[in-house]
């Protein structure tokens, strides 16, 4: 059953989420006001950097603080510079407040990494997988209900679904300052949980030893979420070149492809969680995930496609999976901090990935379009390989030490 934070939690995620999807198709439009034609697709790639750079820079400061002063002043924070910056962006009438608008959105951006750490305060540890999945529903939801309201309510003005985020956004802001518990208490059985993994550490402990216990999952979910902007950066122009499609089959496939990613996280992952282990739960996901992209690389036959984006959509049950994982194995006064760290790592990853990637596509797609699949399903069968390896070596060395 949810508690009062796992509520506020996934609602702020689904509002943060949707307030980001409600400017996308609008933002073009807006950038014609202050620019020539031609630098728009500039300034559109910019902003979207600026806003992901700022994240990956304050995401874990930010992650930190709300592990020192507390969830609820960080959140209300980072909601003020949400407000601040859409209401900005709403009157904006120079290209300069745009920028200056996403930078404050980037450096307040909290609201992922504080979510994330109340979803890792409030449940327990077999728990984590299946919020955290919800979570990424919730956000997942978020970003079909925003571009679709916001492509709607554009036409009749490019600053009004700036409006709607600055509203949405003060209407979670009054929500958490309403709802949210002044003092935060960790459920009992859940401290006594966490007790028997961690031995007692300080809120200030060297980066070095927080990340330790991890940094092999943390490589693991920063690769993961590296091959995963190889569909992300190239669906469209792959389709349109393989299969020929227009923008309607491409729209749909790519809302497809969304319905039933919410729905493998939301339900499918947090089930099977509870029946294996979460180390189960990603290894099967990164098999589906791998399994999607060599039919990708190969398949000529439309139809097939419907098979292979259930696949893809199942592999995205791997990062709720790490992402409990690796909150299970942090310390409970480090959990802002490292999820801040994640949020930190999804954005370089967002930064570096569909510029690196579109380029690949761009010089290999006449020679065979199917090349990034196949490099994605080889990256997937190194990544098991090195984690199978590791375990073994690990296993080896338990046993030594026993021995001895």
């Amino acid at each position: 059953m949810m508690n009062r934070y796992i509520t506020i939690a996934l609602l702020i995620t689904f509002l943060d989420a949707t307030g980001m999807g409600l400017i996308m198709p609008v933002l073009p439009t807006l950038l014609e006001e202050f620019s020539v034609k031609e630098s728009i697709a500039t300034h559109y790639g910019f902003i979207l950097a600026i806003y992901a750079l700022m994240q990956v820079i304050f995401a874990p400061i930010l992650g930190q603080l709300s592990d020192k002063f507390g969830r609820k002043p960080v959140l209300i924070l980072s909601l003020i510079g949400a407000v601040c910056d859409y209401t900005l962006l709403s009157f904006s009438s120079a290209l300069w407040m745009l920028y200056l608008g996403r930078m404050i959105a980037g450096i307040s951006a909290a609201t992922g990494a504080v979510a994330a750490s109340m979803v890792a305060d409030h449940t327990k540890k077999a728990e984590r997988t299946k919020w955290f999945g919800k979570l990424g529903a919730a956000f997942g939801a978020g970003l079909i209900a925003g571009p679709a309201i916001g492509g709607f309510i554009g036409q009749y003005s490019a600053h009004f679904p700036f409006i709607i985020a600055a509203i949405l956004n003060a209407i979670a802001l009054i929500m958490v300052i309403i709802l949210f518990p002044k003092e935060q208490s960790r459920p009992k059985e859940i401290e006594q949980d966490q007790s028997k993994i961690h031995e007692k550490t300080t809120i200030n402990a060297p980066l070095i030893h927080i990340l330790k216990p991890v940094l092999l999952l943390l490589m693991l979910f920063f690769t993961v979420q590296l091959i995963g902007q190889i569909p992300a950066s190239t669906w469209v122009l792959f389709t349109e070149y393989r299969f020929e499609w227009n923008t309607f089959n491409i729209g749909l496939s790519l809302a497809g492809l969304g319905l039933m990613h919410i729905i493998f996280q939301a339900f499918v992952a947090g089930y099977i969680a509870s029946r294996w282990k979460n180390e189960t739960v990603f290894i099967l996901g990164f098999i589906l995930d791998a399994s999607a992209f060599l039919l990708l690389a190969f398949i000529s036959q439309v139809w097939l496609v419907i098979p292979t984006l259930i696949l893809l959509a199942g592999g995205g049950i791997a990062l709720p999976a790490l992402q409990g994982l690796i909150s299970i194995k942090t310390a409970d006064e480090h959990q802002g901090k490292i999820q801040g760290i994640m949020v930190s790592l999804t954005n370089i990853t967002g930064i570096i990935g569909p510029p690196i990637f579109a380029f690949s596509f761009a010089k290999t797609v006449t020679n065979w379009d199917g090349t990034l699949w196949l490099i994605g399903a080889v990256l997937y069968s190194i990544l098991l390989g090195l984690y199978f390896l590791y375990q073994k070596i690990r296993a080896y060395k338990q046993l030594k030490s026993q021995t001895a």
